[in-house]
């Protein structure tokens, strides 16, 4: 991960001064009605931090938010961004689909306390000696409205339907590390020692700050009223426990020349997707798009592939004949463990 620090000076400077990692100074133009006062804005560049890297050394969220433009340039902002996930060219152009999301926090709690795990909380929820994933976070939990499995991690056009016991939620962008945490289930414990098993299905906004998850109103309701709008969190990635099979679906307008897909009902989180063509003599990479499709823009030039899933334990499952057509699904014969 490699961070951006820019500091304004003192009341009165329009300057900023900006350090990268690698310990060069330059200087910007302080943004529009930031001159008057001394601010810190830090940024990620580029990132591929996973769970273990959250739990220990983060910096503390700052009050106001941050929205990237397309120059790369950061500003305050407290407008909630949208994804665009739908796609729109039979060619293979990235997917677009409006996401009209907002998280819910009800105007009459908006300025009240944060309510705080209480002590059995923070002890029901200890790192575990082979954490499946980094370990404890501490965060925050807030709740929105709309599918269960709705959002940017698109498994909703996979026809997917959650588990019993098991509630959709949404991942803060801070955290989304290229969708490497969709369909990740995780632990969260709130105020009280109360607890709920959620799946990461969507992305929560700048709104939502670093190392907070935005939960669909039946799991927030499983830790505090929907009233109380905000509760602080210690949660951690864990076995979804599912039994039936994981399985494949390639994405509309894949083909043999663009081929795009996503897997469905891991029990773990996935690491990474391979393509071979010669009945697994070799594989190929495929790269994971922010929507949750790992694609090769080229394709592969034939109607079908073997797929290789590998697991955030470094387990793997081969499903062999995979259709490269538009919409189609392929189940493999198990899950991980």
């Amino acid at each position: 991960m490699y961070w951006k620090v820019a500091i304004a000076g003192l009341a009165g400077l329009g300057t900023v001064v900006n350090a990268d990692a690698n310990g060069q100074f330059g200087i910007d133009s302080c943004p529009a009605g930031y001159a008057p006062t001394t601010y810190v804005v830090t940024r990620v560049i580029n990132s591929t931090t996973r769970v273990n890297d959250w739990a220990t050394g983060l910096p503390t969220a700052i009050s106001w938010q941050a929205t990237s433009t397309q120059d790369g340039v950061w500003t305050p902002s407290s407008s909630t961004t949208s994804v665009d996930k739908t796609k729109t060219g039979a060619t293979g152009s990235a997917p677009t689909q409006a996401n009209n999301y907002s998280p819910t926090v009800p105007a009459s709690v908006s300025s009240s306390p944060v309510i705080e795990p209480s002590q059995s909380s923070a002890l029901s929820l200890q790192p575990s000696p082979s954490p499946l994933a980094g370990g404890v976070v501490h965060g925050q939990a807030t709740s929105y409205d709309d599918g269960e499995v709705s959002g940017t991690c698109m498994f909703s056009t996979a026809d997917y339907t959650l588990p019993a016991g098991i509630y959709g939620a949404a991942l803060s962008v801070n955290n989304w590390d290229s969708a490497a945490w969709c369909g990740a289930c995780v632990s969260v414990v709130g105020p009280g020692g109360k607890s709920v098993k959620i799946m990461i299905v969507n992305q929560c906004p700048g709104t939502c700050g670093l190392n907070n998850l935005d939960l669909l109103p039946g799991g927030f309701q499983q830790l505090a009223d929907l009233k109380v709008g905000r509760i602080n969190v210690d949660w951690e990635i864990v076995k979804c426990n599912i039994s039936s099979p994981l399985f494949l679906k390639t994405q509309t307008g894949s083909s043999k020349y663009w081929f795009s897909i996503q897997v469905v009902n891991s029990n773990v989180p996935v690491k990474s997707l391979e393509v071979s063509t010669d009945a697994g003599h070799t594989w190929q990479y495929l790269s994971r798009q922010e929507y949750n499709f790992f694609q090769n823009p080229s394709g592969f030039g034939v109607d079908f592939v073997d797929v290789r899933i590998t697991s955030v334990t470094g387990e793997t499952i081969v499903v062999n004949n995979v259709n490269s057509a538009a919409e189609t699904r392929a189940d493999a014969t198990s899950n991980f463990h």
